[in-house]
């Protein structure tokens, strides 16, 4: 019975080129999932700059294409752009108005508490545009001595701040009309957005701001870099998909930032829309300056001071190598203004 026993269980022993099929197979499958586990790491740890802001090892740089064309006010000097709903627009645009005794067009007639007649050239605003045709639907005109900047929506109040002073104002989204106002914390207003709960400021430096929409308080602040510098000059300002947005002022360029580091994490880079309208005659306009995101249809809209088109875009990555220096054309000096007396 031993014998026997010991037969059928040399019988019932698998081959040794079976055993190394069966083992040679499983190698493969673990290799496989392996391959796959690191490919899925690999894709995460890409994609990680814009979900932590951990700042890119390469340069990530963005050219657009243009989606639509919209009529807008070329008498408009945009200071800052967000999407109302309902194609529309809220906009704030600066320049300090002015107080003369001759009558020019657009002026209007001013009667002084002593009873003298002056005339006033209002510049800056705060409006309501129809996206489609570029019409302005409402409008607030702001005193001549301020100097309209960066505006932004949180629940049904629209915060603005003004340049070189350290006044804001808070208006009614329902019909413009003048809330409150509040002291600005920062050293200049120049750009405002809002993620739902909290405001992030900018003052032409390379700040990045949380402000506390309540108190209206600096709850802190980050120092905008790429690579190691800073990035002077943040102007404009609007929240996008987790990211802020910021156009640096006197260039072509879009910072897009990370709120939580202040790290940029990649460049939209678009002098092709400038060069295009001063081709087309429109050599009065000045720089590219304000963004507006429809996070509902994942729409962006861009536009400049004194332009007369509004463009909605959609981004495209350059995957051929940049034929520029990034920093040089997007990164220029810290400017320095006197408050104004």
């Amino acid at each position: 019975m031993a014998i026997k026993s010991l037969r059928k269980k040399s019988e019932k022993r698998p081959s040794p080129s079976r055993s190394f099929a069966k083992y040679k197979m499983a190698v493969l499958l673990i290799s496989a999932v392996a391959f796959a586990c690191a490919l899925i790491f690999l894709s995460i740890s890409s994609n990680m700059g814009s979900v932590v802001g951990v700042e890119p090892s390469i340069d990530r740089i963005y050219d657009v294409t243009v989606v639509n064309e919209f009529p807008h006010d070329p008498n408009a000097f945009t200071q800052g752009l967000l999407y109302a709903g309902n194609d529309a627009l809220f906009e704030s645009t600066g320049l300090y108005g002015h107080v003369s005794e001759t009558n020019s067009q657009d002026d209007e007639l001013l009667l002084s508490p002593n009873f003298t007649f002056s005339y006033v050239k209002w510049q800056s605003s705060v409006r309501k545009v129809a996206i489609p045709t570029g019409k302005v639907e409402a409008i607030h005109k702001m005193d001549y001595s301020y100097f309209g900047e960066g505006l932004t929506l949180l629940d049904d109040r629209l915060f603005q701040v003004n340049w070189m002073t350290k006044t804001g104002f808070i208006y009614d989204r329902n019909n413009l009309s003048k809330v409150s106002t509040f002291i600005n914390r920062m050293k200049d207003g120049w750009g405002l957005a809002a993620d739902g709960q909290v405001l992030f400021g900018s003052d032409g430096t390379s700040t990045l701001y949380q402000i506390d929409p309540q108190t209206m308080l600096v709850i802190r602040n980050h120092t905008v870099k790429y690579k190691g510098d800073e990035v002077h000059n943040l102007n404009e300002l609007e929240y996008v998909a987790g990211e802020i947005w910021a156009n640096v002022w006197q260039t072509n360029c879009i910072a897009r930032i990370s709120g939580k580091t202040g790290l940029v994490l990649g460049w939209i880079y678009l002098p092709k829309l400038r060069e295009e309208l001063i081709a087309s005659g429109n050599m009065g306009i000045d720089v590219l300056n304000g963004i507006a995101w429809d996070q509902a249809q994942n729409r962006i809209f861009i536009t400049g001071k004194l332009w007369p088109k509004l463009y909605e875009i959609k981004l495209q990555w350059l995957k051929k190598p940049f034929n520029g220096d990034i920093k040089r054309l997007c990164m220029p000096p810290a400017a320095h203004f006197e408050r104004r007396p």
